[in-house]
């Protein structure tokens, strides 16, 4: 019996030797957990094999990953982590299962995946595919940027494009490489030690993905069609009024820089610092200066929310005005007999201005209704009917809290 254990204790420590086990990559390393294979000294016990053989085997420690580690904390590597592994081979990120790496780089903020693209050839390929970056797309731009945006955005590369063509000689080569190879310098790699010098990353990146439009919003490059509630700082002239502008993302304090399209033979007006509240994507693809074509003037009841385009002459854009459906004045406002809604005349209400101000409240015919007004009223356009409560409650919030003139 003692002779069958020791052959077998041997046989073991030789197969112990010869097995070439890798270590976990750095950034797998628990913070100071590590456990002994349980199993293995449970069937040794069994044996109850004096300690000193014990000793003499040569047992590898199995690192366990702390569940709470970031992903930050698991790419930062100490010098010390550096130096244990140096001597046997290293496990490398594309040495982990197909599904296991896809659900890491779905978890990466966009810096991380910009981070993990800079690695290698094959990890780019990965981090810059389109199902990657539309959802961090979505999540930060998806309110606010829309169809007429990516229309611009398309336009943009087209003009590029065309105008890389038209270069001869240095220049136009010049072009191809800038379009081909551009830097994002907004991407900081960061390294445990926040007290060090950041970085920047640079990626060739194909101008046609998600991740570059993503990158040409988040650095401010690309001036952007959408919408600002309260224009020019709330100006009193401009309340509950929602404005078509060009939009350039400041990074550095996470707001906007606006401007609007010029009134008349005034100068562009610029606004800094709009915040990510009091912008929307456009609700309808109508531009400024055109009339929108009002399809809901039929179902519109009393109480009804509204939009309504407003100008102050024809030679301004248009803005959309918030307002709410009223009752004519033979209707005493009680529902069981309200016949409003069957009237081609429709009252519209803009309860933000006190009673008997010019600007309360307006009229419009239902069944031929186009550009109305004057110079000193201004011009009322296309309307649309307001039905989003996540709208309505923009709106609301927007209330000035004193009665406008």
């Amino acid at each position: 019996m003692l002779l069958y254990l020791i052959i077998t204790c041997f046989s073991l420590i030789l197969f112990l030797n010869c097995l070439a086990l890798k270590p976990l990559p750095p950034w797998a390393r628990p913070t100071e957990l590590r456990l002994l294979s349980l199993c293995f000294w449970k069937e040794i016990s069994f044996f109850s094999i004096p300690s000193s053989l014990k000793n003499s085997l040569n047992i590898t420690t199995i690192i366990i990953p702390s569940p709470k580690l970031s992903f930050k904390h698991m790419m930062s590597t100490s010098n010390d982590h550096v130096e244990e592994v140096s001597g046997g081979a290293e496990m490398s990120v594309l040495d982990l299962p197909e599904l296991v790496l896809e659900c890491i780089l779905e978890k990466l903020p966009p810096s991380g995946l910009c981070n993990m693209a800079a690695v290698c050839s094959s990890l780019r390929d990965r981090c810059m595919s389109d199902h990657l970056w539309e959802k961090h797309m979505k999540q930060k731009w998806g309110r606010i940027v829309g169809p007429a945006a990516y229309r611009e955005w398309q336009w943009h590369l087209a003009s590029r494009k065309d105008s890389t063509h038209l270069k001869q000689g240095k220049q136009r080569l010049w072009m191809k490489l800038f379009s081909f190879v551009r830097s994002f310098s907004w991407v900081r790699s960061k390294v445990h030690d926040t007290s060090k010098q950041t970085t920047t990353t640079r990626l060739p990146v194909d101008s046609n993905s998600i991740m570059s439009w993503y990158l040409a919003l988040e650095t401010g490059r690309f001036w952007f069609p959408a919408q600002v509630y309260n224009r020019e700082n709330g100006h009193v002239g401009f309340m509950l009024s929602c404005y078509d502008a060009e939009l350039s993302y400041d990074q550095s304090t996470d707001t906007f820089q606006a401007r609007y399209p010029p009134h008349g033979r005034r100068p562009i007006a610029i606004e800094c610092g709009v915040p990510w509240e009091r912008l929307r994507a456009a609700p309808v693809d109508t531009s400024p200066h055109d009339l929108h074509i009002s399809d809901c003037l039929n179902d519109l009841h009393p109480g009804d929310h509204i939009e309504i385009q407003w100008r102050r002459n024809k030679e301004f854009p248009y803005g959309w005005w918030y307002g709410v459906v009223g009752h004519l004045e033979s209707c005493d406002g009680n529902e069981n007999f309200c016949h409003c809604h069957n009237s081609e005349t429709l009252i519209l209400e803009f309860n933000q201005y006190t009673p008997g101000s010019r600007w309360r409240k307006t009229t419009i015919n239902r069944k031929d209704h186009r550009e109305e007004g004057n110079e000193a009223d201004g011009f009322y356009g296309g309307i649309r009917k307001v039905n989003n409560e996540e709208e309505i409650k923009m709106w609301k919030r927007l209330w000035p809290v004193e009665v406008l003139e």
